[in-house]
């Protein structure tokens, strides 16, 4: 999303949803369709034969009276040579936001570091060292190399959930709901928007705690971490996923003051969040952001559509079909003659 739109007629929403749709975040989202063509043929079973979803922020395994969350991220090479120090930050923060969008609490995690010999991984070990310090917690292990040609990171995570908030949960009727911490900046020239590093870690834990008492508290069972897809993009692995669509009001996300919409759809908070939330429960879950000085918005209606549409004021177009083709290839099948 390089040229700015200026959206006052159809035609110029409907290229905001080409961009969309040709962004890289949701480029790298559709990768995920190739490999579930794999393993969407061995479905993923628990050691008592439950079957564990494929597709959500973490893979939920029945344990006991809760869930043990289990997460992974790997970084793109480039970022970690431009951005070690901000790439071994982020190994931890993305992993725990994930954890905490599945309605859980982290418990620790472990990193695959490979790099040159010499100094060369310590700003990334560094980076991991303060993000582990800042969200309490631990790195308790993982597996190094210094002997590769650079640095290349990847983290994984484990926590635990008494009640799970899926991708896969999602109901017509319902808000699509999104909560975004607005006290941040860009991590120029990318499109992070930091509200984390240098903000008090209790504050940041404290905000983070609010997603699992929404679970517990049974104030909403769907929910998503934003990611690089952007607000809308990750919308649409949710709805994907839950088998459902939406209208999703441009006019009413989170915005931060300054920022232009196309930069901010395309923008990955460091905290924000997507849940679906019934009528009954919507005040109960804003005032649970408001307390901590969250922006949480209604932005849209789901229905059983199976399409994506966006709007701004009386102007709507479609940013993505169903039934016509997948993103992320999880969610259920569908009539595609329909």
């Amino acid at each position: 999303m390089n040229a700015r739109v200026v959206i006052d007629d159809a035609a110029s929403l409907r290229a905001l949803c080409e961009q969309i749709r040709a962004s890289r975040g949701v480029a790298h989202k559709r990768d995920i369709d190739t490999v579930m063509q794999t393993l969407g043929a061995h479905p993923a079973l628990a050691s008592n034969g439950q079957p564990i979803a494929v597709g959500d922020d973490c893979a939920a395994i029945p344990d006991g009276d809760g869930y043990l969350l289990f997460a992974i991220e790997g970084f793109v090479n480039e970022f970690v040579e431009k951005e070690p120090w901000f790439a071994g930050y982020c190994g931890v923060m993305v992993n725990v936001s994930d954890i905490y969008a599945m309605g859980g609490r982290p418990l620790a995690v472990v990193d695959a570091l490979w790099s040159r010999d010499g100094d060369a991984a310590q700003p990334v070990l560094q980076g991991m060292a303060e993000a582990s310090r800042i969200y309490n917690v631990p790195v308790v292990g993982g597996h190094s190399n210094r002997r590769n040609d650079r640095e290349q990171l990847s983290v994984a995570i484990v926590g635990r959930a008494s009640k799970l908030l899926t991708s896969f949960d999602a109901r017509p009727g319902e808000h699509l709901v999104a909560a975004i911490d607005l006290r941040g900046r860009f991590h120029e020239p990318h499109a992070y928007w930091d509200a984390s590093t240098g903000s008090p870690a209790e504050r940041l834990r404290g905000d983070l705690a609010v997603l699992p008492t929404i679970a517990e508290d049974g104030l909403a069972c769907a929910a998503k971490d934003i990611s690089m897809a952007g607000v809308v993009g990750t919308a649409l692995m949710l709805l994907e996923c839950s088998g459902v669509g939406a209208t999703i009001d441009l006019d009413a996300i989170p915005r931060p003051s300054g920022v232009v919409l196309e930069r901010w759809l395309q923008a990955f908070p460091s905290f924000g969040f997507l849940l679906s939330v019934a009528d009954d429960k919507l005040a109960t879950v804003q005032a649970r952001f408001a307390a901590r000085d969250i922006a949480c918005a209604s932005i849209g209606r789901i229905d059983d559509s199976h399409t994506v549409r966006l709007k701004q004021g009386d102007v709507h177009a479609t940013v993505w079909d169903f039934r016509k083709e997948p993103l992320i290839g999880c969610g259920p099948a569908l009539d595609v003659t329909s």
